[in-house]
């Protein structure tokens, strides 16, 4: 089944490497676009129904119980397939040990949130019970095995399935407790039910076409292994957590509740088209390798043209948004979030350097160079924490808005600048940045 519209497949049947890749673009938007138009939909609803104050409280929970995921998942995706990939025959050893380690993990970044939330809230009961029945998910990592073994056999569509059935379900069951006007604890509980049954179906639908967790194995050699080589996406995943998350968590603790209900109203119209840029990039970077092995100048032009493309793209986006950002939070939310417009205004920015970034790590990875990645993301996470203890105080949400888009600045350009190896893409993206590159691509057809 092809998703390209019949126009715009005639104008580039003739080229079929192409309409691979903007085939590939279609499903993936297709997964993203079903998700994330029926999350925003939902989520608008809920903060609406539920106020700045307690819908900041639950986006303050979701963010503190995530900064520990890494903890909980412990880096070890990539590893996991990649393992079962080279060695068939050790799957069933593998895969038992790292849901065992999973477990552990799970039950180990769980313990840290329900002891980081009662130092850090101590006289606050509500906000701990919240973050504790949040942080639980952390438990059910372990169902993430079923998508490493469905990954490594290219079978990714049941992961889709479910997760997407399961999405669905509790998107209608969110209405109904809106419409019965439910307290904030119901819909807590129900991101736990969620998390929770799309975990064990997962494992179920895993054993129905692979292994069942019966058969599974698990021993110490193994686990060992498996860490040894996950330990520094651990490192990198925590940095990258703190990064994308600690604005939320300090403006809970420096400010209050409010405060993170308005910002994030904003944040989740500012990063809605965030998958477009990923979904492009992943789409051509099997085409940029095969033109690495043919003309290295070749290779470039096009780097330079999904530079190009990338900003175009984010532009395209924030230039508008950034005009109507106040009568899109207005229409959307309500008056009480009016003062996210401002914030919306700002925070949309971002998304030029998140697109920037997106295309210039896959050419890290071209150049085997995406080692440089935990550096820049390390950081830009000093950038946030600094930032926002310094601006938070006197600015509040827009002091974190501001301090978010310059650590993002800092990882997509100014971080690669200080590298001589890195030094050509930040050159390359300041390039994209030029008005007659944007002619280009329109007077072109993009």
């Amino acid at each position: 089944m092809r998703l390209i519209p019949q126009f715009v497949y005639k104008r580039i049947e003739h080229r079929p490497n192409l309409v691979k890749i903007v085939d590939n673009v279609g499903w993936l938007f297709f997964d993203k676009f079903l998700r994330m138009g029926v999350g925003l939909f939902v989520g608008v609803w809920i903060a609406r129904y539920l106020g700045p104050e307690q819908f900041g409280l639950l986006n303050f929970a979701l963010a503190f119980a995530g900064l520990f995921g890494a903890v909980a998942t412990l880096g070890l995706r990539g590893i996991v397939v990649r393992d079962i990939v080279r060695d068939p025959d050790s799957a069933r050893l593998t895969l038992g040990t790292a849901a065992l380690l999973q477990l552990l993990g799970g039950l180990f970044s769980f313990l840290l949130i329900l002891g980081a939330i009662a130092y850090l809230r101590p006289d606050d009961p509500f906000a701990r019970s919240i973050v504790a029945i949040l942080g639980a998910m952390m438990l059910f990592k372990v169902g993430e095995v079923a998508e490493y073994w469905f990954e490594s056999q290219v079978q990714s569509k049941y992961t889709v399935w479910v997760k997407n059935s399961v999405f669905l379900v509790f998107a209608g069951i969110k209405v109904v407790l809106i419409l019965q006007q439910a307290p904030l604890a119901a819909f807590v509980w129900a991101m736990l039910a969620e998390a929770a049954i799309a975990a064990v179906i997962l494992l179920i639908v895993m054993g129905l076409r692979g292994p069942s967790l019966a058969r599974l194995q698990a021993s110490f050699q193994r686990g060992k292994s498996l860490l040894q080589d996950s330990w520094p996406l651990i490192l990198s995943a925590v940095a990258v957590t703190v990064y994308m998350k600690i604005d939320q968590i300090m403006l809970g603790q420096m400010v209050n509740d409010e405060a993170v209900g308005i910002y994030s109203a904003a944040v989740k119209i500012s990063e809605v088209w965030y998958f477009i840029p990923v979904a492009i990039v992943a789409s051509v970077f099997p085409s940029l390798l095969e033109t690495k092995k043919t003309s290295e100048s070749m290779y470039y032009a096009r780097v330079q043209k999904l530079y190009d493309l990338m900003t175009f793209i984010a532009l395209c986006v924030a230039l508008p948004m950034t005009v109507l950002s106040k009568p899109m939070i207005e229409l959307l939310y309500g008056m009480e979030y009016v003062a996210s417009g401002a914030v919306l205004a700002i925070h949309v920015w971002g998304g030029l350097f998140v697109a920037m970034g997106a295309a210039r790590g896959k050419w890290l990875i071209a150049e085997g160079l995406q080692y440089m990645t935990y550096w820049y993301v390390g950081m830009g996470m000093v950038v946030n924490i600094v930032g926002n203890y310094l601006l938070i105080p006197s600015y509040g949400v827009i002091g974190a808005a501001l301090v978010t888009l310059f650590s993002q600045a800092v990882v997509a350009i100014a971080a690669p600048a200080l590298y001589s190896k890195t030094r050509i893409s930040t050159k390359m993206l300041l390039m994209s940045l030029h008005p007659w590159k944007w002619y280009q691509l329109v007077k072109n057809g993009i």
